[in-house]
């Protein structure tokens, strides 16, 4: 796996227990104004990462590609469409995954190494290294680095809490209580508490998602006062520890109580509304800390409203060429409008605006998750040059629409009753339908291989890399002398 550099492994030891004392946090700099999108100007007591710089130059990346990936498979955030991505580089490129005995890592408990097929402690045997950890975990950074060496490439991907709302209601109806229950998700966002209640089964679908899969601990308040929502027990809950430079091995906790309501942010004309949501959104120190936690950990965040744009921004970041990134949608449901922003209230009737704004509200570390990570996606979008983006998205969105008409029936998704070949009809799961292609026939062979590729759903393609990293043994019949006649 070779060796850990220390400006993760001494940064950050989290989540383990829950930030660092206020008293020495207000010490080194409560003034700095955590709260603003991207950490500019670091703690000098925390090692985080280097501010981000576009890597300038040509179309095609003159330096090597970052090839150790972790990528936090968030759920119902435009998440299968970037697996999709990178199941195709690494299948092409040869590249090993850490892949899940089925399909996630125990989720919705921590994740554990153990839980990787293959995966051997060290001094357990000799393994080859891993290059991808990409599947559904709930993420843990303690546990991740004794699979991926702490250099690689950690990125994630959010979506603005409201339509997730919508997604995840129509998709998990069925797993959360708390949405079996509700008839509509305007009458559980009219009156959430009628129906949430802490700890049941599948609930954590139900409220502040992105937090949960970001292996974050949620405030004290969410966890003891009645009708208030907490995950579920977990055997390992999630605390976030910070270690100081020269602090040795001890951790210092933060206080996470006193919450404080700061006013809404704009990030250079493309974020945030002034909703209700906003007034709900708590920026006190727990929150600011976990932010600062993520900011430490993940090189960048994805957002689903700006999937093109982060596409490019990721290629840039990975120094890939384009078409690495140049896919199609994939685990989308009928109706849904992945890649369009719907930040912005205008153009909603009356009935959606104040859906939008309760379910913002409700889902409100989730709404501080996006307001953060959608704030520093438009700062390294103005770093990167707004023209020269528009230019790379014009040129991405040109080459997956050439991609589509060559490949697939019809040159888009399609209702799943058309896909009578089981290798790319995807898993159908809750109310709504998942879409899924039909290939063009005629194709040449080398055509067929990367049509297929791009087609293939995430589940098929998983039990493809299984099958490619850990071939099934065949028994070979023992050769058995010939008998000699007396």
């Amino acid at each position: 796996m070779g060796p850990r550099s220390p400006t993760r492994t001494m940064r950050l030891w989290g989540p383990r227990s829950l930030g660092v004392a206020l008293g020495v946090f207000m010490t080194i700099g409560f003034a700095l104004q955590l709260w603003g999108g991207p950490f500019q100007r670091r703690l000098p007591g925390l090692q985080l990462r280097q501010p981000w710089a576009p890597s300038p130059g040509p179309a095609v990346p003159s330096c090597p590609p970052q090839q150790r990936l972790v990528f936090l498979k968030t759920h119902k955030s435009g998440s299968s469409s970037v697996l999709s991505l990178l199941h195709r580089y690494g299948d092409r490129h040869g590249l090993r995954f850490a892949l899940p005995a089925r399909y996630q890592f125990g989720y919705p408990r921590l994740f554990q190494a153990s839980r990787v097929k293959g995966y051997h402690p060290q001094g357990g045997g000799t393994q080859p290294p891993f290059h991808i950890l990409c599947h559904h975990m709930r993420f843990n950074l303690k546990e991740v680095l004794q699979v991926m060496p702490s250099d690689s490439f950690f990125f994630s991907i959010v979506r603005d809490p409201a339509a997730l709302a919508r997604s995840a209601f129509s998709y998990y109806k069925s797993t959360s209580s708390a949405f079996r229950k509700a008839p509509s998700l305007a009458a559980f966002l009219a009156n959430p508490r009628a129906f949430y209640r802490p700890g049941a089964r599948g609930d954590h679908y139900a409220r502040n998602l992105l937090w949960f899969d970001f292996g974050l601990p949620f405030p004290p308040e969410m966890r003891t006062k009645r009708g208030n929502p907490h995950p579920p027990r977990d055997p390992n809950p999630p605390q976030l520890q910070v270690l100081l430079s020269g602090a040795g091995p001890q951790a210092h906790i933060l206080d996470p109580n006193a919450l404080f309501h700061p006013a809404p942010t704009a990030a250079d004309g493309h974020s945030q509304t002034s909703s209700p949501a906003t007034l709900d959104l708590g920026s006190s120190s727990f929150i600011q800390w976990s932010l600062a936690w993520l900011d430490s950990v993940f090189d960048l965040v994805l957002v689903a409203e700006y999937f093109d744009e982060s596409l490019v921004l990721l290629a840039d970041a990975l120094c890939w060429g384009l078409d690495d990134v140049v896919g199609f949608m994939h685990n989308a449901q009928a109706g849904s409008k992945q890649g369009r922003s719907t930040v912005s209230n205008g153009g909603l009737t009356a009935e959606n605006k104040q859906l939008t704004t309760r379910a913002r509200s409700w889902n409100n570390l989730d709404w501080a998750l996006y307001v953060h990570f959608n704030h520093s996606l438009w700062a390294r979008i103005k770093q990167y040059g707004q023209s020269r983006l528009e230019s790379a998205v014009a040129e991405l969105r040109a080459r997956r629409e050439a991609l589509a008409k060559h490949c697939l029936v019809g040159g888009e998704a399609l209702d799943p009753k058309y896909i009578t070949d089981q290798r790319f009809r995807p898993f159908q799961f809750g109310s709504g339908k998942v879409l899924g292609y039909v290939l063009q026939s005629g194709l040449s062979l080398q055509d067929q291989e990367e049509c297929e590729r791009l087609a293939t759903p995430e589940l098929q393609y998983k039990d493809k890399l299984d099958a490619k990293q850990f071939p099934p043994t065949v028994s070979l019949p023992l050769k058995t002398s010939r008998l000699l006649s007396p």
